[in-house]
């Protein structure tokens, strides 16, 4: 069963939802999850942030933090996370936001990415799970890693491997197989 099918079994099981948003993805996530009969049980939908300013007015991500620190950072993955689960009315929201390539962003190295859960409770400053990860190959390797990697992250949660606060992790992984 690959990680998509898992984690909606897992958040049907619990009778939880789920709402994405997306940055160096572009919606690979919300495809991923969809691709899966019977996602529209706890899948509710998503947000393509790919502008930074809409990760502000769209996800209530904090400018001032977006000013400071750029859109390729753990705490924005997290608020990134928590806002779209507030503003989809779901149970669950996971991010990613990362650099992709083939430039730099932010100050960022290409292959940067963070990966981040906010769960029942959690509003996204300082609560919830980040996992930065420094990818290797090319964007599309990246971006499928991300998309991976956001979903084992929140499976780990649903299967009770990591508790529900903040958390990061970093990793070093190639993309692809």
């Amino acid at each position: 069963m690959n990680e998509a099918a898992r984690v909606l079994e897992l958040l049907a099981e619990r009778d939880h939802t789920l709402a994405v948003a997306e940055s160096l993805t572009g919606g690979l996530v919300a495809a991923e999850l969809t691709g899966v009969p019977g996602a529209s049980r706890s899948f509710l939908g998503s947000v393509t942030a790919y502008a930074t300013p809409l990760k502000e007015r769209l996800l209530g991500v904090d400018g001032a933090l977006l000013a400071e620190r750029g859109a390729v950072d753990a705490e924005v993955a997290l608020q990134m996370a928590a806002g779209v689960r507030a503003l989809l009315g779901a149970d669950w929201g996971i991010a990613t936001t990362g650099v992709a390539g083939p430039d730099p962003q932010d100050g960022q190295p290409v292959g940067t990415v963070y990966v981040a859960v906010a769960g029942p409770g959690e509003s996204g400053t300082g609560s919830g799970n980040v996992a930065a990860l420094r990818l290797n190959g090319g964007r599309a390797d990246i971006r499928t890693e991300s998309v991976r990697s956001v979903l084992a992250l929140l499976r780990a949660r649903l299967d009770g491997e990591q508790p529900g606060n903040a958390r990061a992790q970093d990793t070093e992984q190639n993309g692809g197989d």
